[in-house]
C-alpha cells in the first residue's frame, strides 16, 4: 500500500451505511467528558493562586457560583434545544440565515478549534510537568518541552493508527483520578485540622490586606476571568448527547441534564476544597514559574504529605487523564469540523479522511507548544478565550431563544457576566484572541476556496417527483425528455409561454408535436451546499411546468437530467439562453448566490458527474 493510499484510506470506506454511535449510561458518558473537565484539577488550583494569591479560595467560590448559577442553566437550555448534540453553534446558525449564519459558524469554529487545540497542548504540558517534577523520573526526561512534544507526537500516532472512542477507559481513568484527588484532599483537610496555625497564618495574611469587603469583591470580579479554565467541559457535555442511552429525545435531554449537574457539582466541591488546602498549605514561592507546585499543586501535596509512592501514583494518574484529555480534544476536532464544513461545501476532499486532519492538527499543536514554550500558565489565556467565547455564544443563543420575559432577563444577565469575562480575558491576555483569529482566518480562507473548487460538484443528493410531476412525465411517449430552463416570473401569462415555446421550437427545429417541459427552479438559501430536490408539476394552458426549490439552479437542472436518464436509459436534452453578464461576475454569483450563466455551469456539472459521454445529457444554448 502506498503512503497516499494509507493516508486517504477513509475515503475508500463506503458511506452508504451509516452506523449509529454506541449508546451508554449517562454517568459513563460523563466520564468521557470528565477526562477533559475533571483533569483541570491538575492545574486549576495553581492557576487560581497565581491569579488571586491568598484570595484564591474566594475567587474560586465565585467561579463555582458562576458554574452552578449561570453556565449550568445555560447549557441545560442548550441540551433541550439540541438533543442531537448540535450544541449552541447550531442554535446560533438557525438565528442567522444565509451567509451571515455560515460565516458566524465559521468564526465560532475558529474559537472552538482554539479551545480543543489548546486543550491538547496545555494538557500535554501539564502532564509533562508532573512527569518532570517526579523524583523517580530519569534525567533525560526532565525537559518540559521535550516531554510535551513526545506526548503530543504519541497522541498523534494513536489517531494515525485509528483511534476508537473507549468510554470504558475514560470511566477507569476518571474514577481512579477522582478517588486519588479525594484522598489527597482529605489528607489536606486533616493537615489543616491538625495544624490550625496554618489557617491562622492565612487569616492573618488576609487581615493585613485591610481592604473593605466590597472592594475585595470588586477585585475578585476583576480576577475572575483568569480562572475561567474551570468552566471548560460544558460544550463537550452537550456535543456527546448522541452517546447517551435513552428511549426518546425527552429522556436523552433529562439524562444530559443529570450529566451536566453531576459533573458541575463534583467539580465545584473539588475546586473549593483543593483551592483552600493548596493556598494554605503550599508556600507561595512554589507556585511561581519553575516552582515545585507550578501546574501541579495537588501533586505537591500528595508527595509532601503522603509520600513518594502516593505522589507517584497521583502523577501517573494525572499524566494518564491529561493525555486522554488531549485524545478527547482531538476526537472532538475530528467530529466537529466534519459536522459543519461538508454541509457548507467548505471542506476539501481530503478533509473527509481523518489521518490528514490528524497531521494538520498535530502540526498546529506542536507549533503552539513551541510558541508557548510548553508553559501551562502561559497557555491559560488562549484556552480561556476559546472556552469563554463558546459559553458566551451559548448564553446569547439561549437568551434570544427565550420566550418567557423573566427567563430572558435572567439569561441576559448570564450573557452580561460571560461577555464581561470574555472581554476582560481578551484584554488582559490577547494571545488567545490572536490565536483564535489565525484559526478563524485559516478556516474561512480554506472554506471559501473549497467552496469555489467544489462549486461544480453534483450537490443534489436525491431527486423525487410528486404525483403531479409523474403525471406530466407520462405525456412524453418516446421518453426522450426535452427540458427548457425557464426563469420563474410572477404573473406570467399563457401568451408569454406560447411565445417562448414557439421561439424555442423555431430556433432548434423542433416539431410542434415534440413534448417540452418548462423547468422552474425557485432559489432557497444560497449558502446551503447540498439538498434533496423535490419536483412538482402543473399545467398552464397546454404547457407543462416542472418546478422545484433549491439553493443552486445549475446543479438542480443537472441532477434532474441525470435522474431522467437513469429512469429511461435515454439521453435527455436541456435548452438554455445565454445571459448578458460578465464571466467573472457569473462565477461569483454561482458560487455564493446559486445563480449565474446556467448553461455552461450545468454542462460542467454534467461533465464531472457523468463520465460516459454517450449517457451524458445534451445541453443546447441559444
Amino acid at each position: 500500500m502506498s503512503f497516499a493510499d494509507w493516508l486517504l484510506a477513509d475515503l475508500r470506506v463506503p458511506t452508504t451505511i451509516q452506523e449509529h454511535p454506541p449508546e451508554n449510561a449517562w454517568w459513563r458518558v460523563m466520564c468521557l467528558t470528565g477526562v477533559d473537565y475533571f483533569s483541570t484539577l491538575g492545574y486549576q488550583p495553581g492557576i487560581a493562586f497565581l491569579a488571586a494569591g491568598i484570595l484564591s479560595p474566594f475567587a474560586t467560590l465565585i467561579l463555582v457560583l458562576v458554574t452552578l448559577g449561570a453556565a449550568l442553566p445555560v447549557y441545560s437550555r442548550v441540551a433541550k434545544a439540541s438533543p442531537n448534540g448540535q450544541g449552541s453553534i447550531a442554535m446560533l446558525q438557525n438565528l442567522f440565515p444565509d451567509w451571515a449564519g455560515k460565516l458566524f459558524v465559521l468564526a465560532l469554529l475558529g474559537f472552538a478549534t482554539t479551545d480543543f487545540v489548546i486543550t491538547m497542548t496545555l494538557s500535554a504540558a501539564d502532564a509533562a510537568a508532573h512527569l518532570v517534577h517526579n523524583s523517580l523520573t530519569p534525567h533525560w526526561m526532565q525537559s518540559q518541552m521535550v516531554v510535551t512534544l513526545i506526548l503530543l507526537i504519541g497522541l498523534g500516532g494513536v489517531f494515525l493508527r485509528g483511534f476508537k472512542e473507549a468510554i470504558t477507559i475514560a470511566v477507569w481513568l476518571v474514577g481512579i483520578y477522582l478517588i486519588l484527588n479525594a484522598v489527597v484532599a482529605y489528607e489536606g483537610v486533616v493537615q489543616l485540622v491538625h495544624h490550625p496555625e496554618a489557617l491562622r497564618a492565612w487569616h492573618h495574611a488576609l487581615s493585613l490586606r485591610g481592604q473593605h469587603p466590597f472592594r475585595t469583591l470588586g477585585l475578585l470580579l476583576l480576577l475572575f476571568p483568569k480562572l475561567a479554565l474551570g468552566l471548560s467541559g460544558f460544550e463537550t457535555g452537550v456535543a456527546v448527547m448522541p452517546l447517551i442511552k435513552a428511549k426518546d429525545e425527552k429522556q436523552r435531554v433529562r439524562n444530559t441534564k443529570r450529566l451536566l449537574i453531576t459533573a458541575a457539582v463534583i467539580m465545584s466541591v473539588f475546586l473549593i476544597v483543593t483551592s483552600v488546602i493548596t493556598t494554605v498549605l503550599i508556600p507561595a514561592k512554589d507556585f511561581a514559574e519553575g516552582g515545585a507546585a507550578n501546574g501541579r499543586a495537588m501533586a505537591w501535596l500528595a508527595h509532601h504529605y503522603l509520600g513518594t509512592a502516593m505522589g507517584t501514583a497521583y502523577d501517573v494518574s494525572t499524566i494518564c487523564i491529561l493525555a486522554f484529555a488531549g485524545a478527547s480534544a482531538m476526537a472532538g476536532l475530528l467530529n466537529l469540523i466534519p459536522r459543519y464544513l461538508p454541509r457548507f461545501g467548505m471542506a476539501p476532499e481530503w478533509a473527509k479522511a481523518s489521518r490528514p486532519l490528524v497531521l494538520v492538527f498535530m502540526g498546529i499543536a506542536i507549533f503552539v507548544t513551541v510558541l508557548f514554550h510548553a508553559d501551562v500558565d502561559a497557555q491559560g489565556g488562549a484556552y480561556a478565550t476559546g472556552v469563554l467565547v463558546l459559553i458566551t455564544s451559548a448564553s446569547v443563543a439561549v437568551m434570544l431563544a427565550c420566550r418567557n420575559p423573566i427567563s430572558r432577563w435572567f439569561f441576559t444577565g448570564t450573557t452580561v457576566v460571560f461577555g464581561y469575562t470574555t472581554l476582560a480575558n481578551i484584554f488582559e491576555r490577547p494571545e488567545g484572541l490572536k490565536i483564535s483569529s489565525i484559526f478563524i482566518a485559516a478556516i474561512i480562507g480554506v472554506s471559501l476556496l473549497s467552496r469555489a473548487l467544489r462549486s461544480t460538484e453534483l450537490r443534489v443528493t436525491s431527486v423525487t417527483f410528486d404525483a403531479s410531476a409523474e403525471e406530466l412525465l407520462r405525456d412524453d411517449d418516446d421518453q426522450v425528455f426535452r427540458v427548457v430552463a425557464h426563469a420563474p416570473e410572477e404573473g406570467e401569462t399563457i401568451s408569454q409561454l406560447d411565445e417562448n415555446d414557439l421561439e424555442l421550437r423555431k430556433f432548434h427545429n423542433l416539431e410542434s408535436e415534440e413534448c417540452l417541459y418548462f423547468l422552474e427552479i425557485y432559489r432557497s438559501e444560497a449558502s446551503d451546499f447540498s439538498n434533496e430536490l423535490h419536483v412538482s408539476g402543473r399545467r398552464v394552458g397546454c404547457h407543462r411546468i416542472l418546478f422545484a426549490k433549491s439553493p443552486v439552479v445549475a446543479n438542480s437542472i443537472a441532477a434532474l437530467l441525470i435522474c431522467l436518464e437513469e429512469r429511461t436509459k435515454k439521453v435527455p436534452h436541456a435548452y438554455f439562453r445565454w445571459t448578458d453578464v460578465s464571466p467573472s461576475r457569473n462565477i461569483f454569483r454561482f458560487i455564493f448566490l446559486g445563480e449565474g450563466d446556467t448553461a455552461p455551469l450545468t454542462h460542467e456539472v454534467l461533465r464531472r458527474a457523468v463520465r460516459d459521454p454517450n449517457r451524458r445529457p445534451i445541453v443546447h444554448v441559444s
